[in-house]
């Protein structure tokens, strides 16, 4: 809890536009780089890439056990291995990334290929709408869908259940959120139960992975795969749905950037990271100080709840020479985007993968992208666009489909 004695340095704004955090968080690097807010519960915005890089590596100092997003949101119980500290996290980590591996990831590219193409042709041969109700909110559900094997059915359930939660959250909608957060529990529980009676190979499922972990000959226990399998199937939905919306805002803006990476297709994973750093969808993961502790110049109390801003982190421009500028010679860049030290998202190299065809797939599909209406945004912990109204210019012949 932090305390409500301090004096604020900076206000939530309650109505955001698709820029407007990047300015604030501008003038906090800039003026008070550490700095407390009142609002969302009260917190500490830790803004500059140096002192969100010393929170998320010294674990021992700032745990995430209290609280991990800014405002909190969590309404059941612990999810590792997002709840956990070290040593605790790493099982759940380890049994997750043996399918994470380069040789893995490969694998799923003709895989993702597919699901994107099933979901952006429809949308560009109809010349548009939003292509985050059309596109982003159903795509990564689909992906997770199949990386854990849910059948047909659950399938169609978790993509239902998974965008609906995704809208909840982002509208701070509570009370959908609660019953949302509750099925995604049953459709966890409910796969659990079946790897049991149903065993599969730890090696190519990663349920049935989570079920064989044996840490000191004990397995894990039950509550907590479920909670892991719980964040496992949630935490890869909501930050491709705002980042693709985000990826569209910044192609219909610039049409230059639009044409530069069609082409160019041997610098989509180049152009991806500059993308990435500059619409890092989260700036709410959340750390709290296990003891009085100073942080670029302030004294953190024990109990206080930081936020590591990744979005503003990843414009620093100790780091970043021209922080707002889409650059595509920068050398090998420090990103955030996917945090850093023991809880660095484990999905990472999957989410590059999504993100890279989908750049991919828009780029060469598409002729350019045009704004027709206002750009909905999200919410703290996220950064990035609810809705993004477009119209779509399909490219007309197989030469300029590239």
């Amino acid at each position: 809890m932090t305390s409500s004695k301090r004096k604020s340095d900076f206000a939530v704004p309650e109505v955001e536009d698709f820029d407007s955090p990047h300015r604030l968080f501008s003038d906090l690097r800039s003026r008070c780089p550490v700095a407390y807010s009142d609002d969302l519960g009260g917190f500490w915005a830790v803004t500059r890439h140096e002192d969100i890089c010393r929170v998320l590596t010294d674990w021992q100092t700032f745990t995430t056990t209290v609280q991990n997003v800014v405002p909190p949101v969590a309404t059941t119980q612990r999810r590792p291995p997002l709840h956990l500290d070290p040593p605790g996290n790493i099982p759940y980590r380890n049994a997750i990334l043996r399918f994470l591996t380069p040789k893995r990831i490969e694998a799923w590219r003709p895989r993702i290929e597919k699901m994107v193409d099933r979901f952006l042709d429809p949308f560009v041969a109809k010349g548009g709408g939003d292509i985050c109700a059309e596109f982003s909110f159903v795509l990564p559900i689909a992906l997770l869908a199949e990386f854990f094997g849910l059948d047909g059915e659950e399938a169609e359930r978790i993509r239902t259940v998974g965008a609906e939660f995704n809208m909840a959250l982002q509208r701070q909608d509570l009370e959908t959120l609660r019953a949302r957060s509750d099925e995604l529990y049953s459709i966890a529980a409910g796969l659990i139960e079946d790897r049991k009676l149903n065993p599969r190979d730890p090696n190519s499922d990663p349920t049935a992975s989570l079920l064989a972990v044996r840490v000191d000959g004990e397995a894990l226990p039950d509550a907590l795969i479920l909670g892991a399998l719980r964040q496992f199937l949630l935490v890869g939905i909501i930050a491709p749905t705002t980042f693709i919306g985000s990826m569209a805002v910044h192609l219909a803006r610039h049409p230059e950037h639009h044409g530069e990476i069609a082409s160019s297709p041997d610098r989509i994973d180049i152009a991806l990271e500059e993308l990435l750093r500059l619409y890092t969808p989260y700036r709410g993961f959340a750390r709290t100080a296990r003891e009085d502790v100073e942080l670029g110049g302030r004294m953190i109390r024990k109990g206080e709840a930081l936020a590591v801003v990744f979005t503003s982190g990843n414009r620093d421009a100790e780091l970043f020479p021209d922080p707002d500028t889409f650059r595509l010679d920068r050398k090998k860049p420090d990103l955030l985007t996917f945090g850093r030290g023991p809880h660095m998202c484990p999905g990472a190299p999957l989410a590059r993968l999504l993100l890279a065809v989908t750049l991919q797939r828009i780029v060469t599909r598409t002729s350019r992208l045009e704004l027709t209406g206002e750009v909905e945004m999200t919410r703290w912990p996220e950064y990035g666009p609810l809705t993004v109204p477009l119209r779509v210019f399909p490219r007309t012949t197989e030469g300029e489909r590239l």
